[in-house]
């Protein structure tokens, strides 16, 4: 795993961010000679999270708690996890499509690259429009919302099922001639603009503000605030919004609450991945005829028998007042655990990501299951959930299994140490689970 920085190559990675980039550069005429973009500026995600905790401290803000934190980083694990199987999913179809095009594009004209950028963010603002108005899609994107802070890490809570609902959402522009090619660097740089603007530190850039996208606008797009729902879905161009009649400017006179209108109490990524699934069945199997349990499916979140189609705005409660976080706290050696666990489960991810076409089918479902388990039961730890002592016994149990037949790190030393790390961890884990159980009956008991 080669991961030296190349620091000729930082300016260029940077403007790579701001969609400040040479088109003559970025254009392939084959898929396989486009570089992981995404991938290469990973250093880049970390330094500008410091950069945001220091301007934040000296602007006298508190933008990052580490539970919630947490809770971020390990939807971006998950969804990068998933990624590794379902890359390439939306764009299903494409190269069929293209062959019928109806209009010849040069792959190496500059044209051809400004329609693709185009293109692409225009599909963008329609695919994250479909997201909010359509129930069962917003199962899946809630999960990028539920955070009620507003920072960097925010932009990397993904939900695993997002490229599974983005299908067809891109084709349109194959039969416009756009190369395959030009669409994937282009949704590239299209992700990473969006890094940036998930951000309170940055107040507002000019007379930018009116064809891009910018911190203050996408910080209407996360408000719970009344005013603030189904606004400004733009990717990088705002002018979407403008013209379709969903832009919405900030109020500097309120205070924008972040999160879902009905926010869940848990950190637990896995459950925040699949508990709104659970609410679209419920609303749906609640309608007293088919009509009305379809349209609870495929109508917006907001919407009740009687209602228009994306609900009744006014029949929502206003979020005009901060209201207090789900804040759970443990001890601090906890904290430390929960810590080390999560870097491991990290560079497990790595290996993974790394390795996955040389993996056995077996290998490939052993590292996904952990990592899922992983950055599941790290917030159900900081929940408190009774059976969080005995799945963690469970994960680390099925680690050391693993890991003594299969060496996960290739470092001799290396394995053995982390091997003997969750042989403790195990024993640790499975007193708590005991004691956790006798309480649990003695409860039973008394009542």
């Amino acid at each position: 795993m080669n991961r030296t920085i190349d620091l000729t190559k930082i300016p260029e990675h940077l403007g790579q961010f701001f969609y400040v980039i040479s088109p003559n550069k970025t254009t392939f005429e084959y898929e396989h000679q486009i570089p992981n973009y995404v991938n290469d500026v990973v250093y880049l995600f970390v330094l500008f999270m410091v950069l945001e905790a220091v301007v934040a401290k000296a602007k006298g803000k508190k933008v990052h708690r580490l539970n919630d934190g947490l809770t971020s980083y390990g939807h971006g694990l998950v969804y990068e996890t998933c990624k590794l199987f379902t890359r390439g999913f939306e764009l299903v179809g494409y190269t069929w499509l293209y062959e019928r095009r109806f209009i010849d594009l040069d792959w190496s004209s500059p044209l051809t690259w400004w329609a693709a950028a185009i293109g692409v963010d225009f599909a963008y603002y329609w695919t994250h429009r479909l997201t909010h108005e359509v129930n069962l899609i917003w199962a899946t994107h809630q999960v990028h919302h539920s955070s009620e802070d507003y920072n960097l890490t925010t932009a990397i809570r993904q939900s695993m099922f997002q490229r599974l609902f983005a299908v067809g959402m891109h084709q349109p522009l194959a039969l416009l001639g756009v190369p395959l090619p030009a669409v994937i660097v282009h949704m590239h740089f299209n992700l990473l603009f969006q890094f940036w603007i998930h951000t309170e530190v940055v107040d507002n850039c000019g007379p930018l503000e009116w064809v891009f996208n910018t911190p203050s606008h996408h910080r209407v797009h996360h408000g719970a605030n009344k005013w603030c729902l189904d606004k400004n879905y733009a990717g990088v161009l705002i002018i979407w919004d403008r013209l379709f009649g969903t832009f919405e400017p900030e109020k500097k006179d309120e205070k924008i609450v972040y999160g879902l209108v009905s926010q869940p109490q848990s950190n637990n990524v896995m459950w925040l991945q699949f508990f709104y699934f659970r609410e679209v069945f419920n609303k749906a199997r609640s309608m007293t005829n088919w009509s009305d349990t379809l349209k609870a499916i495929f109508y917006g979140p907001g919407w009740y028998p009687g209602t228009p189609r994306l609900g009744d705005p006014d029949a929502l409660p206003d979020k005009t007042e901060p209201r207090p976080k789900y804040d759970p706290e443990i001890p601090n050696g906890e904290k430390a655990y929960v810590l080390v666990h999560f870097f491991i489960t990290l560079i497990i991810q790595q290996i993974l990501t790394q390795q996955l076409m040389d993996f056995s089918w077996y290998s490939s479902l052993a590292y996904s299951t952990f990592i899922l388990a992983s950055v599941g039961n790290v917030g159900a730890i900081y929940d408190g959930w009774v059976w969080a002592p005995v799945l963690e016994a469970a994960r680390c149990i099925g680690y050391v299994a693993y890991a003594r037949k299969y060496p996960v790190f290739g470092t001799p030393a290396l394995d053995d140490a982390v091997m003997l790390y969750f042989g403790a961890s195990t024993l640790l884990w499975a007193s708590r689970s005991l004691a956790s159980l006798r309480l649990a009956l003695k409860t039973a008991k008394i009542e």
